[in-house]
């Protein structure tokens, strides 16, 4: 078992360092659930590209510092241990709390890796995935049976909480939860729901979720005021909101580095925005020098992002055709229309084209959507002579 302490792993990154200055990642927020408390609360933290852990031989596998695992380094200051295992790097202990009981044990206890609460179908280190800015990372005590000796362990979502609010002003939070719906591929989908029955406590006061997941709240208190949420079955949560009157003096330098006041809107109606690079509308390029690769960014959104889609439409004279995406080349297409295909869910994509387009008009167009199904279209247009 390769064990990543505290003081060994400091050794490593340091190493690293001094190899070549670390590059800042995405700044995004994680919480560390154990079975029975909270060992990270919601907490922010900006990723490196140092590597979060790496095998004792040089030029084996390592993990990205812009990885889930990498976020837990940081959050954590190394605090957790591992092997790298058929899977990957399996995670076992965090904050000195153990879980792994491989299978077949019944009950199977393991960490669990959830961002922007979507149940996460690949690994810490996956070196598919990377992390991107504003993500929500929830690392959670999650269990597997056989027999049904446990229930999967489904996380609360706390949302509508103001960064702050004025001394006894009512605030109404919303609290969902999750339906995690395995598919025939061994993939998940995870969809919200509202949490009805959640006990919200703030400030010494008490509130119970109606059947919307709402609850109010009225906060006297000045200062930090922690809201807390709890229901049986469900992995707790909690938010941090600042009370006060404005020129009191209790919120600014007062709040800890890294606490995230207040938390996003669930009911988000705003899609993410997509940019297209170096295709500015009405560019005219030479065939020699027509484009291959397409590349470009999508704005950080609050619900995450869930698709990116592309569409190319050439039209030379009357005629116009599409590129499909599954077969790689243009196919004849009515004139005026689209059609798009997926090409990820990265906020930096890019597609390279089977070759160079060729000599006609282009229109392309980008498509972000986000998790709460809100999507919004990027379009230009371009010509190769």
């Amino acid at each position: 078992m390769t064990k990543i302490v505290p003081g060994a792993l400091a050794g490593l990154l340091a190493a690293v360092v001094l190899a070549a200055p670390a590059l800042a990642g995405p700044t995004v927020t994680v919480r560390v659930e154990g079975q029975d408390r909270t060992l990270v609360p919601r907490t922010l933290v900006t990723t490196t590209d140092t590597p979060a852990v790496s095998e004792p031989a040089p030029g084996t596998r390592t993990c990205s510092g812009r990885s889930g695992l990498g976020a837990i380094h940081q959050v954590t200051g190394g605090n957790y241990a591992g092997d790298w295992g058929s899977i990957g790097f399996e995670l076992k202990t965090v904050m000195g709390e153990f879980h792994y009981d491989p299978f077949p044990a019944d009950p199977a206890r393991y960490w669990a890796f959830w961002v922007n609460y979507q149940h996460m179908n690949v690994g810490l280190c996956d070196a598919t995935y990377a992390l991107q800015e504003g993500d929500d990372v929830i690392i959670l005590v999650d269990c597997f049976s056989g027999t049904g000796a446990c229930e999967p362990a489904i996380p609360l979502r706390l949302a509508n909480v103001p960064p702050t609010v004025a001394p006894g002003q009512p605030v109404t939070v919303k609290v969902d939860e999750f339906t995690v719906v395995q598919n025939p591929d061994f993939t998940t989908t995870t969809t919200p729901k509202p949490a009805a029955g959640a006990r919200v406590t703030a400030g010494g006061q008490t509130a119970t979720t109606a059947t919307d997941g709402t609850a109010t709240l009225s906060l006297s208190s000045p200062g930090l005021v922690s809201i807390a949420v709890e229901k049986a079955g469900r992995v707790r949560t909690a938010g941090v909101t600042c009370v006060t009157t404005g020129s009191d003096g209790n919120c600014g330098t007062a709040v800890p580095p890294g606490t995230p006041l207040g938390t996003g809107d669930p009911d988000d109606r705003t899609a993410p925005i997509a940019t297209i690079t170096g295709m500015k509308r009405g560019k005219v390029f030479s065939r020699k020098r027509a484009p291959r690769q397409l590349r470009g960014t999508v704005s950080a959104d609050p619900s995450g992002l869930k698709s990116v889609r592309l569409s190319i439409v050439r039209k030379r004279g009357d005629r116009c055709w599409a590129f499909d995406g599954a077969g790689e080349r243009f196919e004849r297409h009515r004139c005026g229309g689209s059609r798009s295909f997926r090409i990820g869910d990265r906020a930096s994509w890019s597609y390279l084209l089977p070759a160079r387009l060729a000599r006609g008009r282009y229109t392309i167009r980008v498509i972000a959507i986000d998790n709460a199904g809100n999507d919004a279209a990027t379009q230009t247009r371009i010509r190769v002579k």
